[in-house]
């Protein structure tokens, strides 16, 4: 089944290593990227202000059935990725975490290894607290051998979440 999927990361830490990662995805069969801007087009978004870049999150959120958030070292700091969780919890996509840091960057360099702790993502439907870190699968890029389990990682995503 063709997997449309989001890919949640820092821009400016981590679109190297978030390259890296599309690109072993879009190289395999049924696969669809979302989430992804050159930098250019970023700053045009960014222009625009808070509410420009949440439209253009909540646009390419649209019709994805997963969000694989890519933690490097100050992932887990950035507002827009919170927001990003949020919206993929809401949507009811599978969510999973997968640790960049190891994938060395242009210059060779890896960076530190991030958290997964986003603060509350939602509320189940008893009212309680859904947490990233708690509730969802985190794997490493280098360690996990994501080049050639990401796309089961995706589709355990999508099956848990119902999709």
């Amino acid at each position: 089944m063709a997997r449309k999927t989001f890919f949640s990361f820092h821009y400016e830490n981590d679109v190297w290593r978030a390259n890296i990662v599309r690109n072993s995805w879009i190289t395999k069969p049924n696969t669809q990227d979302a989430g992804f801007i050159d930098a250019a087009a970023f700053e045009e978004v960014k222009k625009g202000g808070d509410i420009s870049i949440k439209r253009w999150i909540d646009d390419q959120l649209y019709g994805t059935t997963v969000t694989v958030v890519l933690i490097g070292s100050d992932t887990s700091n950035r507002d827009y990725i919170k927001y990003e969780l949020q919206k993929s919890y809401i949507r009811g996509n599978g969510l999973i975490g997968i640790y960049v840091n190891k994938i060395r960057d242009k210059n060779g360099n890896q960076s530190l290894k991030g958290s997964n702790h986003f603060g509350e993502i939602g509320k189940d439907t008893q009212g309680n607290s859904v947490y990233f870190s708690i509730n969802y699968p985190t794997y490493d890029w280098v360690d996990n051998d994501g080049y050639n389990n990401l796309g089961r990682w995706i589709e355990e995503a999508a099956k848990k979440a119902g999709k």
